[in-house]
């Protein structure tokens, strides 16, 4: 089985048969694939070749990286995995709290953040640090309480 190539800075028109055809001169092409956006489909501009052996991936590094492709210089290297990322909590009212009340993150989630309440871990001020609010005419952090 061959390599996993990334495929970087690449032309928002390029479609799935041109990757493919560009990687074709560097030998067998098990499969290419632009990522799109899930929502508008719209190309994100890079994508994931696979190669049909190590020394043709390879051999595609080496021709491809750097070259042009439409308007734009392409990047090509050897794919990463994918890496385990935390999932993040964040926002809503109230924001922050350790059990997740509020819609504000929760302690597995990266302890969220932000929202109507401040950003403190209990939900409680308005993004100060001693926990009080201030009203927004008297300097206060912008609030209107």
């Amino acid at each position: 089985m061959g390599k996993r190539l990334y495929v970087g800075s690449l032309p928002f028109e390029t479609t799935d048969a041109q990757l493919q055809e560009v990687f074709a001169a560097c030998g067998q092409v098990a499969s290419a694939k632009v990522i799109v956006d899930k929502f508008s489909g719209k190309s994100k501009g890079f994508g994931f070749v696979e190669m049909g052996t190590d020394a043709e991936a390879q051999a595609a590094i080496q021709k491809l990286n750097g070259s042009k492709l439409g308007s734009r210089q392409i990047v090509v290297n050897e794919a990463r995995p994918l890496e385990d990322r935390p999932r993040g909590g964040g926002g809503g009212f109230g924001g922050g709290r350790r059990d997740g009340g509020f819609g504000g993150g929760w302690d597995k989630g990266g302890n969220g953040g932000g929202g109507f309440g401040g950003g403190r871990r209990d939900g409680n001020g308005g993004g100060r640090r001693d926990g009080n609010r201030k009203r927004h005419d008297d300097g206060g952090s912008g609030n209107r309480w």
